[in-house]
């Protein structure tokens, strides 16, 4: 079964609303942790809009399963990332104008900002990944500068507006899965997924782990952050669960035809 990282980073969002030092992410990761999650994921942004640089430090002391450090590329936080040496870091854009990260990170583009950053991550023992669009063209590109996975934005199939659409964007999920997999990537998928639409990923084989924050989050706030991602696990379970069809006269035909 895949595995579940919660991004706990709206929990940051909601006390920085009130610059209070309540709800506390460190306790949401705890919780969440409890709650089954196999990895806390954590965006610490240049302007520090949720996550702050004491957040990071405590997450990286309590955190018992995998840790996932979301960062741009720029210096400081670099230094920072280096400094903490989380399991894992994901590289994914930044803007300041935006509500939350829009699109992926475009590494082809990027590529003499971004190798050097691997390759830093690298020497000091601790994953890189690449938030990037399902395009054949990144998953080359991250699998030339040296990373060891990516994550594939997931938000253009989470907006579709009919089942067409949703289908063909599922299907470019699947071509860049199979790439990365083909490339020996670790592949992970996030952005956009919540309890109503997250089955069908969860149904196709090969991502190792799926990335969600708001929709749990939101959750939380009626169930409590425990349930909510016991709850999100048990929807990661039924869609590996395969179909059981009843045999007919022509699944009979079409099995002897491959005996």
């Amino acid at each position: 079964m895949a595995r579940l990282g919660v991004n706990i980073d709206h929990v940051a969002t909601v006390r920085q609303a009130r610059k209070a030092d309540e709800p506390d992410p460190v306790w949401a990761a705890v919780e969440a942790e409890l709650g089954g999650a196999d990895c806390i994921t954590f965006h610490l942004r240049e302007d520090r809009r949720h996550i702050s640089d004491r957040d990071a430090e405590v997450l990286r002391r309590t955190v018992a399963t995998k840790l996932n450090m979301e960062m741009s590329v720029a210096a400081p936080i670099v230094k920072i990332a280096l400094e903490l040496r989380p399991e894992q870091c994901t590289l994914v854009p930044e803007r300041r104008e935006e509500v939350t990260t829009e699109g992926g990170l475009d590494v082809v583009r990027l590529r003499r900002r971004v190798g050097p950053v691997v390759g830093r991550l690298k020497r000091a023992g601790v994953l890189s990944s690449a938030f990037i669009e399902p395009r054949l063209e990144q998953v080359r590109a991250c699998v030339d500068l040296g990373f060891d996975a990516v994550e594939l934005w997931t938000g253009a199939y989470a907006h579709a507006r009919s089942a067409a659409q949703r289908e063909r964007r599922l299907e470019a999920l699947v071509a860049a899965l199979d790439a990365g997999l083909d490339q020996g990537l670790t592949v992970h998928a996030g952005h956009g997924l919540t309890y109503r639409n997250v089955e069908p990923l969860a149904a196709i084989q090969g991502f190792d782990e799926f990335n969600i924050g708001h929709s749990i989050v939101s959750r939380a706030m009626f169930v409590g952050m425990r349930e909510a991602v016991r709850e999100m696990k048990a929807l990661l379970v039924r869609g590996e669960r395969p179909l059981v069809v009843c045999p007919d006269e022509h699944a009979e035909d079409a099995q002897a035809k491959r005996g």
